[in-house]
């Protein structure tokens, strides 16, 4: 009994010897007729591939399970801790915006108070046409775009054009129904501005960059990157205090301006009426106005 014993287990030993011996190259055969009954029937082979497949994506689904539960858990934790950060500098610029609103509210009462004893005389709210840019005219040349509104519509040259309450060019053409605008980074634009900080004036110039320049600077300010640039009342073109952009760049002797609103951002403009001469003469006499043009404050005439 013991000598069958060890018989079988010295066979077995033999056979697991062989097997570990040759397991490469029964694979290497094993693959070189799976590769000759491919070709041989790839009906076959693609029904086989589908039952594997069809067996083993339960499988697989369930297995799949617990990483996606940890993805998840580990997602939900990530933005609990972006909450987190979120809701502390949510905080702070509440508090923030609550100063402001403060002090907001002081110096309009402060300003209606003054206004009162000065019999301040108010600017009239000014007339406008909404218009939809349907051409965009950029060149070499220039930086132009073009509009569905024109002179049936109250539109006429030198009328600034806004985009929110941000100044980006004024009308340069007008035809009965369209009107071509012409941008601020327009190498003919030339804009009287100032910085709002100390009121210091300067021509805001084009050249066809994304920022245009300031020229003819009044004085020797210091001027800072971060400076706001709004219209100046100079030449009567536009009213006093139209944002424009903020100061970019302050090198070699050039000051360069960021806009507020760039060109790929224009989709609908506002063609304001401020009752001025505007930027450019005109001989001809101006078109009416249209027959309810509305008001920047929302009234109607």
């Amino acid at each position: 009994m013991r000598g069958k014993l060890s018989g079988a287990v010295g066979r077995l030993a033999t056979i697991r010897l062989l097997a570990q011996r040759f397991a490469f190259l029964s694979l290497v055969a094993a693959a070189f007729l799976l590769m000759i009954l491919g070709k041989a029937d790839i009906l076959l082979v693609e029904r086989t591939r589908v039952l594997i497949v069809d067996g083993l994506a339960p499988i697989l689904d369930v297995m799949a399970r617990p990483a996606g539960a940890i993805s998840e858990v580990v997602e939900h934790v990530r933005d609990l801790a972006n909450l987190r950060a979120e809701n502390a500098r949510l905080k702070s610029d509440n508090l923030r915006l609550q100063h402001w609103e403060t002090v907001a509210r002081r110096l309009q009462n402060e300003n209606a108070v003054l206004h009162e004893q000065l019999n301040f005389v108010p600017d009239p709210d000014p007339a406008f046409i909404t218009a939809r840019v349907i051409g965009d005219l950029d060149s070499a040349l220039g930086q132009t775009m073009l509009l569905n509104a024109g002179g049936r519509d109250g539109v006429r040259k030198g009328q600034a054009v806004l985009s929110g309450e941000s100044l980006v060019g004024y009308i340069v053409d007008v035809g009965d129904r369209s009107s071509r605008l012409l941008l601020l980074t327009d190498i003919n634009a030339h804009l009287p501005v100032m910085l709002e900080a100390t009121r210091t004036r300067a021509i805001l110039s084009g050249d066809n960059k994304d920022r245009p320049k300031l020229t003819y600077v009044a004085g020797n300010p210091n001027i800072q990157v971060g400076d706001r640039v709004v219209t100046s009342s100079s030449g009567a073109a536009f009213p006093p205090g139209l944002p424009i952009g903020i100061v970019a760049s302050v090198a070699d002797g050039t000051t360069r301006v960021e806009p507020n609103v760039r060109r790929t951002e224009l989709d609908y403009v506002a063609v304001v009426d401020f009752g001025l001469g505007g930027i450019l003469p005109f001989a001809d006499k101006p078109p009416p106005p249209p027959p309810n043009p509305r008001r920047r404050g929302g009234a109607e005439n």
